[in-house]
């Protein structure tokens, strides 16, 4: 962290007003990691006081002076008021950085005129860990933009810039925590006690440096081989996943969407040695049985793919779990990943972690869905990936149009992939090899209609291996 001057009367005039308009809180505060903590800053506030607005960015535009910068991108969300005031105050471009790549439009992740290459200055609003500049910096990066440095307005004084200096980034701060309180009370709007006990929080509430400040930024996920991540992954299931698509060279997975259990076979062993996963749909077989499922097993085991039945479960605990491990199908006994909505809440992956774990199988969540109009976006896929990660030892990923988070054990599937792009009379979007492990960093092509009504599915898998193989090892170099 590069440290700031000592605050001068248009500091102490800039943290006065904060209070004022209630951008800052004292109390007792439950933080999103769970933490309570004594202060909390709402800066979203700011955006109604045009006056303050123009202050922040003064101050955050000062600081950033001896930073390296050819256009501006704030930290979505708060923090784009805040880049956008400074960009129209000072003549500087802008860029922004989407949360998740839309499935229509340009379809692209960082909006705005650029060049690879571009030195991008991060603009953020509140550090604490330094988890959302990190992201930012890895995403911008990955766009061919070149960040190394950053400004906040405020640094909580929790370890956060080291973190991101471990990034490769110096972070420069208008404001400090202490700084901040020490102005209340110099000004009368502050006790000694709550600046007492905001020092105490402070002090006993750090994060610690995730690693030594590298010579290099560190890499991204998407530049990760399948074999690096594994490594890294805490489920069994996931490990054995990343190592399969490693070793056997594939990050294809064939949907069986038929209508017997004959096709479902003869299918399996046509394309059993281009996958890595075979996705079936039990509930559609008029003719299933769990005689069905050790056939189906033993073509797993001699072209070496895992099996994944897509039963997309959405009710309780207590349901799922039922449903799971039991009734007619017994899904956990035969199929090596399933997958769930988070409609219900964590409940959910408890009831299926029940069963599932204890036989070392893995869940896929549905963070978002290739059919138009789906509802399966913003805050519902934001919630989704925080439930994946809160249970890494049995969630392995997502069910996605595009990457969704930089956990490098999380694996990213993608349906809807065809050669050719194209939107069918459902509804149903698709896009290509290229577009799905290129452009959206996903880790998985799940192909259906493209294979199975093929008139040679052996050869159409191995098309379609060969085109997403080529995406990920030209998205590696």
């Amino acid at each position: 962290l590069v440290k700031m001057a000592a605050a001068t009367e248009e500091i102490k005039n800039l943290v006065v007003g904060l209070y004022e308009v209630g951008a800052v809180k004292f109390g007792e505060f439950k933080l999103k990691s769970g933490i309570m903590s004594p202060v909390y800053f709402d800066l979203r506030v700011t955006v109604s006081y045009p006056a303050l607005l123009q202050q922040i960015a003064k101050q955050l535009w000062e600081i950033s002076k001896d930073a390296q910068h050819d256009v501006l991108c704030g930290v979505p969300y708060t923090a784009l008021p805040f880049a956008t005031a400074m960009s129209i105050m000072n003549g500087k471009p802008m860029v922004v950085r989407r949360k998740e790549a839309k499935d229509y439009g340009t379809k692209k992740m960082v909006e705005g005129v650029f060049s690879r290459g571009c030195k991008c200055l991060v603009v953020e609003d509140v550090v604490t860990s330094g988890a959302s500049v990190m992201e930012t910096a890895r995403s911008l990066r990955e766009e061919g933009l070149d960040v190394i440095d950053a400004v906040v307005l405020l640094d909580r004084e929790q370890g956060g810039p080291d973190r991101i200096k471990g990034e490769g980034v110096t972070l420069r701060s208008v404001l400090t925590v202490s700084t901040f309180i020490a102005v209340l009370q110099e000004k009368n709007l502050l006790d000694e006690a709550t600046v007492s006990k905001v020092r105490e929080f402070v002090a006993a509430n750090r994060f610690e440096s995730s690693a030594p400040a590298p010579a290099a930024p560190v890499k991204s996920v998407a530049k990760m081989s399948y074999g690096e991540r594994a490594g890294m992954a805490d489920s069994n299931m996931a490990k054995e996943l990343l190592t399969l698509m490693e070793s056997k060279q594939t990050n294809l997975s064939v949907a069986a969407d038929v209508n017997t259990c004959a096709e479902v076979l003869q299918l399996a062993e046509a394309v059993g040695p281009h996958i890595c996963l075979f996705k079936t749909h039990v509930d559609v077989l008029a003719d299933f049985s769990l005689a069905f499922t050790l056939e189906l097993q033993k073509i797993a085991d001699k072209h070496r793919f895992l099996i994944f039945e897509d039963r997309k479960f959405a009710d309780i605990g207590n349901t799922v779990a039922m449903q799971y491990g039991g009734g007619v199908y017994r899904i956990a006994d035969w199929s090596h990943i399933t997958n769930a909505h988070t409609v219900p809440g964590p409940g959910i992956i408890d009831g299926l972690a029940q069963v599932g774990k204890p036989k070392g199988r893995g869940l896929l969540l549905l963070g978002q869905m290739s059919s138009s109009g789906t509802l399966a976006d913003g805050e519902y896929t934001k919630k989704t990936v925080e439930m994946a990660v809160a249970r890494r030892d049995f969630c392995i990923g997502f069910i996605c149009t595009s990457r969704l988070s930089e956990d490098p054990s999380m694996i990213h599937m993608t349906p809807g992939v065809q050669l050719e792009e194209g939107t069918d009379s459902l509804g149903q979007r698709y896009l290509t090899p290229e577009v799905v492990i290129g452009e959206r960093t996903s880790d998985v092509i799940i192909v259906g209609r493209g294979i199975y009504k093929a008139s040679d599915p052996a050869a159409a898998a191995l098309q379609y291996k060969q085109r997403g193989w080529a995406a990920y090892t030209t998205r590696l170099a």
